[in-house]
């Protein structure tokens, strides 16, 4: 064993490094310069979210909103398809075999 000494100084370690982590961490000018502009980067207030007014908060907002959102995807796929087939008319083969070379 190494003796008494290194159970002193591993003692001395035990109760005096979270002390010193707190004193140099908790420190509220500390917090204020270093967690606060990160928190409002990570969590920005409600104020600047952008849908922050339109939360539904009832059981009949929250169905209309699900509608708007299905209409909304719905538009969305068919005017999709709508520009797929349109599309597809301008590449059409124009080859004897039915294949469109492209060499």
């Amino acid at each position: 064993m190494a003796g008494p000494n290194l159970e002193v100084f591993k003692f001395a370690v035990y109760v005096f490094f979270p002390v010193l982590v707190f004193l140099r961490y908790g420190d509220p000018e500390w917090y204020q310069t270093n967690v606060i502009p990160y928190k409002e980067r990570i969590f920005p207030s409600e104020e600047r979210t952008a849908r922050s007014n339109n939360i539904p908060v009832n059981h009949a907002a929250v169905r209309q909103e699900l509608e708007r959102i299905k209409a909304e995807k719905a538009a969305r796929r068919a005017q999709r398809e709508h520009d797929e087939t349109a599309g597809a008319g301008l590449g059409s083969p124009t080859t004897s075999e039915g294949v469109k070379r492209l060499v």
